[in-house]
């Protein structure tokens, strides 16, 4: 029987305790609201202490591997580099609570800076390597950054030449003491690369000063850091306006890292495959905190994605579990088919940060050997994991919904007006809890848009179902609305993807003069395969009701993404409806 608690009555928590996690998960009274288990429990730990403890308990276990770099870290070696990036960073003058930039691709100096920051109560700020020089001025000074770590340069991304475009100061000023007046508070810049740089510190410089340092006062600070502490700034996409920095706790990352690797069961003789970016929660929290907090060890096929590369990496390194976005592992797949590869030691992994295809799922749990795969969703604001499967949920639930709600956290569905809608109808999910964050960095307003009652508001369109199944049907601006009629993306996408021909698709609304919006599909190929705009209108022609079947079809090279792996629906929609300007001005859906 299905256990749980009525959100209107706190005191009906009389109920024994469930023998397993996923019985405590059910709608309550027909309505679409669920509440997580109450166990395990939640933990009151810094980061620092969560690697404290990890070393403690698997000090000569591996811990990190650059395979890329040829590096490899015990838990005590990292341990070790981080207090000499932690006293270093004390060394340069800065103070508990300032803000430390990092803009870098996957690197081990990215990992280090992640752990000394928090050693010394620095909050790291999380730069997206594909910000070009207007959004880093606004980040930095958005948030004040005294410090920048930065990579020098990262394939066409010359980090070190935008930065100088923005503060030109620092090739005639001395390390430590740029003064730059587009960029007023930041004062130092390390530059992880070998080699000097007017003006910046290397990273080995940096740990040169750690080790000159005395490291007497790391044991004194620690005292003072506490868990709710804010302790990371992650600036959102910005697919609508400028980006918002996220504020997160040791308590919002630390405990989320934990339920998220619960789910697929991690251990310390698991090996981790972590492709996804690290300036993102997907790298930095599920994937590194997540393996600290189960003593696993963590593997970096390489600086950014590649699936060749990362394929080879899970082979060699005999990974057991591996991240990605659904993007990534069509990659993969579709790597594989040219190149077999002995994947037999991969058991789980994670698919997330988009919607994920049925069809893609299915492959990878079959040709990638990942019969435990999960699948997860949340957003960078909630730590960012709200849902997620269970290992043994039946396929078709592992397959077709995002799982079930995290522990110790609320969700409900709403509709326009703010009330709960009954199970099986769709509403905007909201979620409160731990894990949501503290706020947006310097923007009480947004944060208040966002925030009501301590209720995230997700814009993600979902339905439940009465086992408390979530399945994410597109978001609340994404839906479109044709003659009247509400079409959800998602339900014709998850379509197109089953055809033989398509490697991804992405479903979006133009505007129109006759129905207000008209639906439009763009489609890629799979590799070497010829793919005509008719085959898909007939593959869907009674597949779906016909006012959803696309009235444009375009078969394109690529579709625009962000870093992590999410379409960019707004930029296509922006191209087409100028290309649809340009080739059809004035002509009705009939001419």
């Amino acid at each position: 029987m299905s256990i749980a608690r009525n959100p209107s009555d706190p005191s009906s928590g009389g109920h024994q305790r469930p023998e397993t996690e996923a019985e405590a998960i059910a709608p309550v009274n027909g309505t679409s609201y669920l509440r997580g288990c109450p166990h395990p429990p939640l933990v009151e730990v810094t980061i620092p202490q969560l690697l404290s403890q990890a070393v403690s308990r698997f000090g000569q276990r591996e811990a990190l591997v650059f395979s890329e770099r040829g590096i490899r870290m015990s838990y005590e070696d990292l341990d070790h580099a981080v207090n000499e990036v932690a006293s270093g960073l004390l060394a340069l003058g800065l103070n508990r609570g300032e803000r430390v930039g990092i803009w870098s691709p996957n690197r081990p100096e990215w990992v280090l800076t992640q752990f000394a920051t928090a050693r010394v109560g620095l909050v790291l700020v999380n730069i997206n390597p594909a910000y070009r020089p207007a959004e880093l001025e606004y980040v930095l000074n958005k948030v004040g950054c005294r410090a920048l770590v930065s990579a020098r340069r990262f394939r066409k991304s010359d980090y070190l030449a935008m930065l100088r475009e923005v503060a030109p100061e620092l090739d005639h000023c001395t390390p430590g003491q740029l003064q730059a007046a587009g960029i007023p508070q930041l004062r130092n810049v390390i530059v992880i690369d070998d080699g000097s740089c007017a003006g910046a510190h290397s990273f080995e410089q940096l740990r040169e000063l750690g080790r000159s340092e005395r490291k007497s006062s790391l044991p004194e600070i620690d005292g003072t850091i506490g868990p709710d502490d804010s302790i990371n700034i992650q600036f959102t996409s910005g697919t609508t306006g400028l980006p918002k920095g996220a504020t997160l706790s040791h308590r919002n990352v630390v405990n989320n890292a934990r339920y998220v690797t619960d789910r697929i069961n991690l251990t310390e003789t698991d090996r981790l495959a972590i492709p996804v970016p690290l300036y993102h929660c997907f790298g930095m929290v599920m994937g590194v905190l997540g393996a600290v907090s189960k003593g696993a060890a963590m593997i970096f096929p390489g600086e950014g994605f590649d699936a060749e590369q990362t394929l080879d990496v899970l082979e060699s390194e005999r990974c057991t579990a591996v991240y990605g976005v659904p993007t990534m592992f069509v990659a993969m797949l579709e790597n594989l088919e040219r190149k077999a590869r002995n994947l037999s030691g991969l058991r789980t992994g994670i698919m997330a940060g988009a919607p994920c295809p049925v069809e893609v799922m299915r492959r990878v749990m079959s040709e990638m050997n990942m019969a435990e795969v999960t699948i997860c969703y949340g957003m960078t604001e909630t730590s960012p994991v709200s849902f997620q499967s269970f290992v043994d949920d039946p396929i078709d639930k592992r397959c077709e919904t995002v799982g079930r709600v995290h522990p110790h956290l609320e969700v409900k569905l709403v509709d326009d007006d703010g009330r709960t809608v009954p199970v099986g109808q769709k509403g905007e999910l909201c979620t409160r809890g731990y894990a949501v964050m503290k706020g947006y960095w310097d923007d009480e307003k947004r944060t208040s848009e966002s925030i009501v009652d301590g209720w995230m508001h997700s814009g993600d369109l979902a339905v439940f179902d009465n086992d408390g199944f979530c399945s994410i049907v597109g978001r609340v601006k994404d839906m479109i609305i044709r003659g009247g009629e509400n079409i959800f993306p998602r339900e014709i996408e998850e379509q197109l993807i089953r055809h033989p021909k398509v490697s991804s698709a992405q479903v979006f609304g133009v505007p129109d003069e006759r129905f207000g919006e008209e639906v439009c599909a763009w489609a890629i190929a799979k590799p070497e395969v010829e793919l005509a705009e008719h085959e898909l209108r007939n593959y869907l022609t009674g597949r779906i009701a016909h006012f959803k079947i696309p009235r444009h079809i375009r078969v394109v090279e690529e579709i625009p993404m962000t870093i992590t792996g999410k379409p960019q629906k707004f930029v296509m929609r922006e191209r087409m409806a100028e290309l649809l300007s340009r080739q059809r001005p004035g002509r009705s859906r009939h001419e």
